[in-house]
């Protein structure tokens, strides 16, 4: 197989599957990670756990490797529960494989498990109840409901345990307010990440993920009217 001339490894599902529709050879295997995090934000501090995908394959036979995160959870009310979490990934999760598969790219389609946190969290008997996703709301709007959303920027710090050292990270998170069916509703998400000691090397080209994934979103609420400020990270 011929390599990629002015290869620039994929940093994205969307980069994936436009290498595949040009014709090379893509083969992708997702590992998933389960992180605990501590997280400083604003005057909060506290400990969650990302749940990530590590995305690590070839290209005509050159590698690369990128992470996605999916969700966070917690066992406070600082951001979803651990079990919610774990929906809320599983279900962004399947949207990104259909990408890839309607492509014809071929993975293994595993997915977050509640066992696999055992490990991790014993802390499983808080009240809850359905959490909604973002496409949920898109799909409110989309049967004809007034749906209005605003968005908080931020980039949040955290320390990423692994299993022998830490990891100092940069979280891109978006706090979504959305109003609908006469209720305010908080949904977050992390569209990128950065290593904090490379905020040189990392951060512009992270910022860029980010803000394409924003462009996508957009996209979706425009085709709903789904009223909103558009807004990037900068």
């Amino acid at each position: 197989m011929e390599p990629v001339a002015n290869y620039k490894p994929p940093n994205r599902i969307t980069d994936l599957v436009a290498l595949k529709e040009h014709g090379f050879e893509v083969i992708c295997n997702p590992r998933f990670e389960i992180l605990p995090v501590d997280f400083a934000h604003r005057d909060n501090k506290y400990r969650a756990f990302v749940f990530l995908c590590r995305f690590i394959g070839s290209v005509n036979g050159q590698d690369y490797m990128f992470r996605k995160c999916y969700a966070r959870g917690c066992p406070r009310n600082l951001c979803p529960h651990v079990s919610q979490a774990i929906m809320i990934a599983n279900r962004y999760l399947q949207r990104d494989y259909k990408k890839l598969t309607d492509a014809g790219i071929q993975v293994k389609k595993r997915l977050f498990t509640l066992a696999d946190m055992v490990v991790k969290f014993d802390e499983m008997e808080e009240e809850r109840g359905p959490l909604l996703a973002l496409h949920d709301y898109i799909n409110i709007a989309k049967e004809g409901n007034e749906v209005e959303v605003e968005m908080a920027l931020e980039f949040v710090p955290g320390v990423e345990h692994f299993a022998n050292y830490k990891n100092k990270q940069v979280f891109l998170m978006v706090d979504f307010s959305i109003t609908v069916l006469g209720k305010i509703c908080h949904y977050e998400r992390c569209l990128a990440c950065y290593q904090a000691d490379k905020q040189k090397q990392e951060r512009a080209q992270t910022i860029d993920i980010a803000n394409e994934r924003l462009k996508i979103l957009y996209d979706e609420f425009d085709q709903v009217s789904i009223k909103y400020e558009k807004r990037f990270f900068g």
